[in-house]
């Protein structure tokens, strides 16, 4: 893996983690899904827009690219997202992104229990110390009080992902990479703007910390983060990109931390660590082994 590579992953790892922060900002202020549907419709007219400055087109785009953009737009955006906004008025941002960064381990389990992929033993053990890293934060932060709702509707989200990752395999090729991800966008915020009514009140009253949280969220990890993550797994595979989720609890949790001032035990340190290598134990399980060469 080149140097550009990783660089790519750290900062895709980076914004990807600050979003827990920034949304937790955005959503005890504001009704969440409302304020999910304007970061939608603002990321995907934007996207859209630097697509066609690019000189990228939708007419260009093959069936798997169109089926890829309706599936994330309903999976990733809509449910993903949509239920970690809501779930995020009621738990902190660091646990909402350690439960998000589980979703390697769920891809991995339904690739191999539903789908029949080969698990090595490694991906198997990292399979297992990722269920005991979760285990160890939620035993903790149960018996601190966080809400069991909002953890439930984290991992429903996680699995809503999980499953758009499995289904959308491969879909990253073909280029156009700017439109796919500004029309996905488009088809989440339509999705919300149809539910958003049906069970919230837009109320909001504007300041400072809200607006620039909102318009990071619209431009960092709606936009900018979207488009590293396609282009890293187009440079070096959907598997080796993965790796780098295994970044995002430890940055989730020190972000929140730092920028909220949430509380960190010493739990929560030895569970992230213990989830950490189970995402990293599953991902190089992936990785196909080194072909023997030659001796000359």
């Amino acid at each position: 893996m080149d140097i550009r590579a990783i660089l790519m992953g750290v900062f895709f790892a980076v914004m990807w983690a600050s979003a827990f922060t920034s949304t937790r900002m955005i959503v005890t202020e504001v009704p969440p899904l409302f304020a999910l549907a304007w970061r939608f419709t603002l990321s995907g007219g934007i996207g859209i827009l630097v697509a066609l400055m690019m000189g990228e087109t939708w007419r260009a785009l093959t069936r798997a690219q169109w089926r890829a953009v309706v599936i994330l737009g309903l999976c990733q955006n809509a449910l993903y997202l949509g239920l970690n906004w809501v779930a995020m008025q009621w738990i902190e941002a660091g646990l909402a992104s350690i439960i998000a960064a589980t979703m390697p381990l769920i891809v991995a389990f339904l690739g191999w229990s539903l789908l029949g992929e080969r698990l090595r033993p490694l991906g198997v053990a990292g399979l297992a110390m990722g269920l005991a890293g979760v285990a160890i934060i939620m035993g903790a932060r149960l018996q601190g009080g966080s809400d069991m709702t909002g953890i439930v509707m984290c991992f429903a989200a996680a699995l809503a992902l999980a499953v758009a990752t499995l289904t959308v395999r491969g879909a990253s090729s073909g280029g156009n990479v700017m439109m796919i991800v500004g029309l996905q966008m488009l088809v989440g915020a339509a999705t919300l703007w149809v539910v958003a009514p049906l069970v919230e009140d837009w109320h909001v009253t504007p300041n400072p910390r809200l607006v620039a949280a909102f318009l990071y969220t619209v431009i960092v990890p709606g936009l900018v983060a979207t488009w590293v993550w396609f282009k890293l797994v187009g440079r070096i595979g959907a598997v080796r990109a993965a790796t780098f989720h295994f970044l995002t609890p430890f940055f989730g949790v020190a972000t929140g931390a730092a920028l909220l001032g949430e509380h960190l035990a010493l739990g929560d340190v030895i569970g992230v660590g213990v989830i950490m290598a189970g995402i990293l134990a599953v991902q190089l399980s992936k990785s196909p082994a080194p072909v023997a060469r030659p001796v000359p």
